[in-house]
């Protein structure tokens, strides 16, 4: 009965195909949880999360699990989703390295380090749908999906763009971005850019999967 409206909806082959898929979601914040969140209730029962922070007063404008203040994210959201793996580990550029993303069909970017989301790009860049800049805005309508190459009006965006080439790196990955003007010079953020991000990952990933 759990799943009974998502197999009327993908039908009982596309769901076993749902079931049977492995997802890594590096960054299980404002836009990651919800990402989390979607696939974990649409039937993906084999995803991996990786974080390294604690909950702090401050997310729980937009996280999903935030309400405990202090506790490593990857444990509570092992208790609210049973059955998710963590990695409780620091993204750095040498872990991205030496990490074996092979076992995994599709790779969630979700982090915030510009540096290290471009290396998970130059490694994954196949199985990779990236999450791009959400804080500053709240109009949801403005969110695309679309190629890297073709982000306009987003700092991040423009950010990895530019050291890609410089990199001389040209191969193509899926973004979820939005061109919205900051409405603040701060790191102000609303839940409803955030998770409508995280919602559109999750479902660039279904539709990714019943292919």
């Amino acid at each position: 009965m759990r799943f009974q409206r998502c197999r009327m909806l993908f039908g009982d082959e596309n769901f076993e195909k749902l079931q049977k898929a492995k997802i890594l979601i590096l960054g299980v914040g404002g836009v990651g949880s919800y990402a989390l969140d979607c696939l974990y209730r649409s039937g993906v029962s084999d995803i991996t999360i990786l974080d390294y922070d604690v909950y702090d007063e401050t997310n729980q404008n937009r996280q999903i699990g935030s309400e405990a203040v202090g506790m490593v994210k990857v444990d509570r959201l092992q208790d609210l989703y049973p059955g998710v793996k963590t990695i409780h580990q620091h993204m750095t550029m040498a872990w991205v390295q030496e990490f074996d993303f092979e076992p995994y069909d599709i790779v969630i970017d979700a982090a915030d380090t510009t540096k290290v989301k471009i290396e998970v790009a130059k490694k994954c860049y196949k199985k990779l749908i990236m999450a791009l800049g959400s804080a500053k805005r709240y109009d949801t309508n403005k969110i695309e999906v679309t190629s890297i190459w073709k982000t306009h009006g987003d700092a991040l965006a423009r950010k990895i763009r530019n050291e890609l080439k410089k990199a001389k790196f040209d191969r193509n990955f899926t973004v979820v971005f939005s061109p919205e003007e900051d409405k603040c010079k701060e790191k102000g953020s609303c839940v409803a850019v955030t998770g409508a991000v995280g919602l559109t990952v999750c479902s660039e990933a279904i539709k990714r999967i019943l292919k």
